[in-house]
């Protein structure tokens, strides 16, 4: 089975696979937020943070592959009265533009093996205009002990190191290691081992 595929089929079914409410993460950096402008949200399925950055005020574009997952993200936008915008794209072959968003997110999108995820952390690089904030957030590959959601292949998993070298040059870096409990649907349920990283995209 494809990726395409596998998430299409994930997100046919009615309930919210990660459920509605936006990821801990992302609310916990609430506090960074500008109060208005752009924000992108990579691979943002049915929509949960997406839906999350537009009720903060943000001018929110949600992009990802899968048409289930979209169909049920602007039935989210709906039913919280916000205006999303919505793109049916791969998030690795996107035209991402240059210094267009104030803000970029990525939360749990280790579907992306090492090429990939390289074209795709370079589109974000590129979105982000200078001074602008970005918000990451993955399993490590502690996460394969637990087994609580996430991928399976250990090269898709986050590292300190890893997002330190993809995001190298960027200021106010931030990365938070831990293992907690989460409950986000039915999809991440339990003890998980999680790296979240927030940074600013440098002025020169």
């Amino acid at each position: 089975m494809s990726e395409y595929a596998r998430w299409e089929s994930r997100f046919a079914v009615p309930e919210y696979a990660f459920g509605k409410e936006p990821n801990y993460f992302l609310v916990s950096c609430k506090a960074l937020l500008p109060r208005s402008g752009r924000a992108l949200a990579v691979a943002d399925g049915e929509g949960r943070n997406g839906v999350w950055l537009a009720q903060q005020g943000l001018d929110v574009l949600s992009i990802d592959f899968s048409p289930a997952a979209q169909k049920k993200a602007k039935a989210l936008a709906a039913e919280r009265q916000v205006s999303v915008t919505f793109v049916e794209a791969d998030v690795h072959a996107w035209a991402y533009p240059a210094a267009a968003f104030d803000v970029v997110v990525e939360i749990f999108t280790q579907f992306s093996p090492p090429p990939d995820r390289e074209r795709k952390w370079a589109g974000m690089r590129r979105a982000l205009k200078p001074g602008g904030l970005l918000i990451l957030q993955g399993y490590t590959p502690k996460q394969l002990e637990h087994g609580t959601g996430g991928p399976k292949q250990a090269e898709n998993l986050y590292t300190r190191a890893m997002l330190e070298e993809g995001f190298k040059g960027f200021t106010d870096m931030r990365i938070v290691e831990e293992e907690r409990e989460i409950r986000e649907g039915t999809s991440h349920a339990g003890m998980s081992a999680v790296i979240g990283l927030t940074a600013r995209k440098p002025f020169a």
